[in-house]
C-alpha cells in the first residue's frame, strides 16, 4: 500500500547507500536509482547529495526521511490493528540464523511454526554471527538467532536456551577414554577452530581467556567455516575441537566421535535479536512468542 518511490528512499537514506539498499530491497541498482529520482521529480528538488561515491540527505531530504518514518510506524500501526481485529496472521517474515542454530535448531522449530500458520512465509538467510547481527541493524532481516553475544545496545536482544559445548576427538584418540578434559590438556593437540566472525569462535576466545590462555598460543591447524566440516575433520583425525553438544548426536550414536566434558565447564545463549521498533507485522510478533515458547518447551533440541 505505501508509496514504492518512498520505501525505495527511505531504505538509500537509512543505510545511506544505493547498493545495500538495493540488495536489501532485492532490486537491481538503476531501478533503486530509477525510484529515488522519480521520487524527486515529484517533490522538484533533491533529495541527496552525490559526491566521491558517497551520499547524503540534503535539507529536503532530511524532512521526507522524517516523515517517511511516521508514514510507515503508522501504516504497520494500521496493518497489526486491522489484522487483530481480523485475527488473520500471514505475510513474509525474513529471519537469518548463524550456522549451528540453522542447521540443528530451526528446521523443527520452523516446520511446528509452518503447521500452525501455513499462511506465514518464512524466509531463511543463513550466516555468522557476524553477518547476522549485521543484517538486523540493516533492516535485512526481521529477527536473527545468535550464538555469541550482542555488544550493540541499540538492538532487543531475548535468550532463547543455554548452549553446552563439549570437546570432541575422534574414537581412536588419546582422550576418548575420558569423560572430562582440563582445556589445557585438550590444547596440547592439533586444534580445529571456525572461522572468524563464527559466534563459535567468539565464545571459545572468551572462555580460553578466561582460563588464561592466549589463544594465539594454540595450535590451530584448520579453520573452517561450518560445524559439519569441523566434525569430519576431526573424524579424519585431523586434530580435537570444541563444538556445540546439539551438533553431534549422528555421531556419537555411531560411535565416529567421542565427546569430552570440558573442564571447567563451557555454555553459552543463543538469543534472539531484533530492533526497537514501535510497531512490527503480526506475523513476526507470532514467530518470536512462538519460538520463545517452543524454546523453553524443547531444551533438548
Amino acid at each position: 500500500m505505501a508509496d514504492r518511490r518512498l520505501q525505495v528512499f527511505h531504505t538509500v537514506a537509512r543505510l545511506l547507500s544505493f547498493t545495500k539498499a538495493a540488495e536489501t530491497l532485492h532490486m537491481t541498482q538503476p531501478a533503486v536509482t530509477f525510484q529515488v529520482r522519480q521520487l524527486e521529480e515529484h517533490f522538484n528538488t533533491r533529495l541527496f547529495d552525490r559526491t566521491h561515491n558517497r551520499i547524503s540527505l540534503t535539507e529536503a531530504g532530511h524532512c521526507v526521511f522524517q516523515y517517511a518514518d511516521r508514514i510507515f510506524d503508522l501504516y504497520s500501526e494500521m496493518e497489526n490493528a486491522v489484522r487483530e481485529m481480523t485475527g488473520d496472521i500471514s505475510g513474509v517474515v525474513m529471519i537469518g540464523a548463524s550456522t549451528t542454530i540453522a542447521e540443528y535448531m530451526l528446521p523443527a522449530l520452523l516446520g511446528d511454526f509452518r503447521q500452525k500458520y501455513p499462511e506465514v512465509n518464512v524466509r531463511l538467510k543463513v550466516s555468522n554471527t557476524e553477518g547476522i547481527v549485521h543484517m538486523v541493524e540493516n533492516n535485512g532481516i526481521d529477527l536473527g538467532v545468535v550464538e555469541a553475544p550482542v555488544l550493540n545496545k541499540n538492538l532487543v536482544v531475548d535468550v532463547c536456551r543455554m548452549d553446552h559445548l563439549v570437546a570432541i576427538v575422534p574414537k581412536n584418540h588419546p582422550l576418548a577414554g575420558q569423560k572430562k578434559v582440563k582445556i589445557a590438556e585438550l590444547l596440547k593437540h592439533p586444534y580445529i577452530c571456525r572461522e572468524e566472525g563464527s559466534g563459535t569462535r567468539e565464545v571459545i576466545a572468551e572462555y580460553l581467556n578466561a582460563c588464561n590462555i592466549n589463544i594465539n598460543e594454540v595450535s590451530i591447524c584448520m579453520e573452517l567455516g561450518s560445524p559439519e566440516a569441523v566434525k569430519g575433520a576431526v573424524e579424519a583425525g585431523m586434530g580435537v575441537s570444541i563444538v556445540s553438544r546439539a551438533t553431534i548426536n549422528k555421531e556419537l550414536q555411531l560411535g565416529t566421535l567421542v565427546a569430552l566434558t570440558l573442564d571447567p565447564n563451557l555454555e553459552r545463549p543463543f538469543s534472539f535479536v531484533h530492533q526497537k521498533q514501535k510497531f512490527r507485522h503480526r506475523a513476526m510478533d507470532e514467530l518470536l512468542d512462538f519460538a520463545q515458547k517452543y524454546c523453553l518447551t524443547h531444551q533438548d533440541m
